[in-house]
């Protein structure tokens, strides 16, 4: 490779952990994937800390022959880490580990006003408020003497040895920030927790050199700058907004993958009490501090329970003509599933999940089955666009970006917006290149998606009717 250098990016997601090499033009060289796995300790469930930092090194180690000058990681919004001395306190919480009920009442009643934070009331620990609650009455003396990271800036520790919190991590439906006061929340200083957080750093904030013991076991130079590092969902942000077509207009990026958070860029005002809380819209905190109208499901987790982690998966290329040919059986029969197959989550949170008019025997209709599916995740993620009034552009990214049912239906579902996708691998771990480089133009353009054929306005009428019914 040329001398002109290269960046990383871990991300560390909930269900995958990834290393990717870019060029300093942003161009992918290189990626590592490893699955979480699953942990418990004291029955409770936790995140695979351990695992991962035993991985990382060794992953970082296959691009020591390149002349990497910076790592940027990211992270998602639901873990906080407790480090004592110089250790993690602790495995930190997985987010679907329920709270015992006298846990959660009791942190209920501290909550602040939606109004004043933008975080809705979530179930199990997706507030990042009601598992320092809970950890405080686990380990109170433990808890009392540590130091308080989020998930993306646990790893920037990890990496270079100095503590630092970020606002888009603390801004994405935590309990713990104000957006608008652009500080931590009146609970979060109330319970001590702002005092116990790392300093405040910018996302793009160099915060210091790779520890001696991590350059040793990577074979990668002390000298490369770690950056504080950034919320996921507000890394593809900042991809999106490489684009001609999405940069300074109203627009909303879809990021897909275990969830689908839809985050808007709006062209006006808006008011945080016009979102319905209790639907699974938020508010989250860009890069640059400014709030974002937000709405999540769990379209990834929702479409694996259905496909059973089938290996023929509803977003590879070679599957993509066999689904769309039984979409228009699918729309004359009325086949379809009425939310939620994730109990607690996204715009039906309270919704029993089941098949309406399915074939007679889904055996040996695999495509049939992923073709409903995704147009399940096109029905949800268009209602979850309207709750945070989504309108003119529309960039949807991530994994079931390949999802032509799923993109198609979308743009069938809201033909007054502009759909799109990318050409190239410009997503969350592109949009964290951005942190080191903001002019760094995006590979590829951007390929405006074709409605399904069909009507699926009668299809979605009949859906929402049906969804209605159930819920009276």
């Amino acid at each position: 490779m040329s001398k002109s250098g290269a960046y990383v990016v871990v991300d560390v997601g909930k269900t995958l952990s990834k290393v990717t090499l870019w060029t300093r033009d942003g161009r992918m060289l290189d990626r590592r994937v490893r699955a979480n796995e699953p942990v418990q300790e004291d029955g409770i469930r936790r995140l695979d800390a351990e695992g991962i930092e035993t991985w990382l090194p060794a992953a970082l180690r296959e691009f020591s022959g390149h002349p990497i000058e910076a790592i940027v990681p990211v992270g998602h919004g639901a873990a906080v880490v407790a480090i004592h001395g110089c250790n993690a306190a602790f495995a930190p919480f997985d987010y679907e580990q329920q709270l015992p009920a006298d846990i959660a009442a009791t942190y209920s009643d501290e909550r602040d006003p939606f109004a004043l934070t933008g975080s809705p009331a979530l179930p199990c620990g997706l507030n990042l408020g009601a598992q320092l609650y809970w950890m405080d009455r686990l380990h109170p003396e433990t808890m009392a003497e540590s130091t308080l990271l989020p998930w993306a800036q646990y790893w920037a520790w990890f990496l270079c040895g100095v503590a630092r919190s970020e606002i888009t991590s603390m801004g994405c439906h935590t309990d713990l920030w104000a957006p608008k006061e652009a500080g931590f929340s009146p609970m979060a200083q109330r319970m001590g927790w702002a005092e116990r957080f790392a300093p405040l750093a910018k996302a793009a904030e160099v915060i210091g050199t790779l520890r001696p013991e991590i350059a040793a076991a990577t074979g990668l130079s002390k000298d490369i700058k770690v950056l504080a590092g950034i919320h996921d969902s507000n890394a593809a942000l900042l991809a999106a907004r490489g684009f001609s077509e999405i940069a300074r207009k109203e627009a909303t990026i879809l990021s897909t993958g275990t969830w689908f958070v839809a985050m808007r860029l709006p062209g006006e005002t808006f008011a945080m009490g016009q979102l319905a809380t209790e639907r699974d819209t938020l508010v989250n905190v860009d890069a640059y501090g400014r709030p974002v109208p937000s709405a999540r499901f769990m379209g990834g987790r929702e479409i694996e329970t259905v496909i059973e982690l089938d290996t023929r998966r509803v977003d590879i290329k070679p599957d993509q003509p066999r689904l769309l040919e039984t979409v228009p059986a699918l729309l004359d029969r009325g086949t379809m599933m009425l939310p939620t197959l994730a109990p607690g989550f996204g715009p039906f949170p309270n919704g029993e999940a089941r098949w309406l008019n399915p074939p007679d025997e889904w055996a040996g209709t695999w495509h049939a089955r992923r073709a409903a599916i995704c147009l399940y995740a096109a029905l949800v993620a268009d209602t979850a666009l309207d709750l945070i009034g989504s309108k003119e552009r529309l960039l949807i990214e991530g994994r079931f970006a390949e999802a032509e049912v799923f993109v198609r239906g979308l743009a069938a579902l809201r033909p007054g917006m502009e759909i799109y996708v990318a050409n190239a691998h410009n997503d969350v771990s592109f949009g964290a290149l951005r942190l080191i480089n903001p002019l760094l133009k995006p590979q590829g353009g951007l390929r405006r998606i074709s409605p399904l054929e069909g009507d699926l306005s009668a299809y979605r009428a009949t859906w929402r009717e049906a969804v209605a019914k159930a819920a009276a």
